[in-house]
């Protein structure tokens, strides 16, 4: 199944198209020029100079290896690992040793084979540095994944909800046969969610599917106490996200916002895509600071930990809690996630 994981496990080789590990190899390798400019200078301001004049021929040269690895990022993953590590070494030194001819060519360097030998093993070291970080980086990860998945298969559905679920089943039985059969039926099919392999990316229909059987349970306890909007605008149902993402907050939802305020609430759920990126928010009235209890956070600190497993530093959530016209409190939770994929 597709995965959009910044380093799918046992592959030593990053997505070069993720933001954050742009981010990493740019820092990585100005920190390598830095310790470089350290070492040959006699103080501080000789150290600066240095590494400025580093920086000016490190710069172009890294923006164009990282484009060109973009590019090339689906090419390098159907390699084996090791081919795929030799080629990245060989573009680094190529480029090194074409951009240094490219100055003498110029006449902005003095040149030589000594000194374009040199750039080469330099952009090559450079680049076996990077890509032996992101190995043990990959390495490092995989117990990450593991607690994750069953962080989420241990902490999505509070026993209380499936014996209120049970509950509310049980009065349908002899009044409504057929609705309790089909709230029996979205039961299981929530708990066989729960039970899936959660490294692999799912359909944001199926998510959503989910979240409707979900609240549809809910609603069996609640009544007309829980009302539910859904805004779907301009987004492709096939686009692939995280597993049990949203239900969690469904249930914080309802749990800390509708049900203890006894009175009638609405929860607003919109999906929207500006760009390439995917726009999520949730919203419920809540008890002013009750936001802030100990369940809620947990969930949040959860799914935050595994965004970050599937897309590094290209999603993020945010939470806010608003005061409105007439001091009601509203907690609001702003998802932002990447609409590109990646074949592993």
């Amino acid at each position: 199944m597709p995965s959009i994981k910044q380093n799918p496990a046992g592959h030593p080789l990053p997505d070069f198209r993720n933001f954050g590990v742009m981010l990493r190899i740019l820092l990585g390798v100005n920190l390598l020029a830095f310790a470089a400019a350290l070492v040959q200078s006699a103080g501080i301001i000789d150290c600066v100079q240095r590494y400025v004049d580093m920086a000016a021929w490190v710069q172009p040269l890294l923006l164009f290896n990282l484009s060109l690895l973009a590019l090339l990022g689906n090419l390098l993953r159907r390699l084996p690992p090791w081919a795929g590590q030799a080629v990245v070494v060989f573009l680094a030194a190529a480029s090194s040793f074409l951009l240094l001819d490219f100055w003498s060519f110029m006449a902005v360097d003095d040149g030589g084979w000594q000194r374009l030998t040199r750039a080469a093993l330099l952009g090559g070291l450079c680049a076996g540095a990077m890509l032996f970080y992101f190995a043990l980086r990959a390495k490092a990860f995989s117990p990450a994944l593991a607690e994750a998945r069953l962080q989420a298969l241990t902490a999505r559905i509070r026993p209380h909800f499936l014996f209120n679920s049970l509950t509310a089943v049980l009065s349908l039985i002899r009044a409504e046969p057929r609705r309790a059969e089909t709230a029996l039926e979205d039961l299981a099919d929530l708990f066989r969610a729960l039970m899936r392999d959660h490294r692999d990316l799912l359909p944001l229909a199926d998510e959503i599917a989910l979240c409707r059987q979900y609240l549809d349970l809910e609603k069996l306890r609640l009544g007309e106490r829980l009302n539910v909007e859904w805004e779907i605008a301009d987004v492709p149902v096939d686009l692939k996200v995280p597993p049990l993402m949203l239900q969690p907050l469904l249930e914080n939802a309802v749990y800390h916002g509708i049900e203890p305020s006894g009175d009638a609430g609405k929860l607003h759920i919109r999906f929207a895509r500006s760009g390439d990126e995917l726009h999520i928010d949730l919203s419920n009235p809540c008890r002013s600071s009750d936001a802030a209890l100990t369940g809620n956070r947990m969930a949040l600190a959860n799914i935050r930990e595994r965004l970050a497993l599937y897309y590094d530093l290209e999603a993020r959530l945010e939470t806010s809690e608003v005061t409105l016209p007439g001091g009601l409190h509203e907690y609001r939770v702003h998802i932002v996630l990447p609409c590109r994929s990646m074949k592993s």
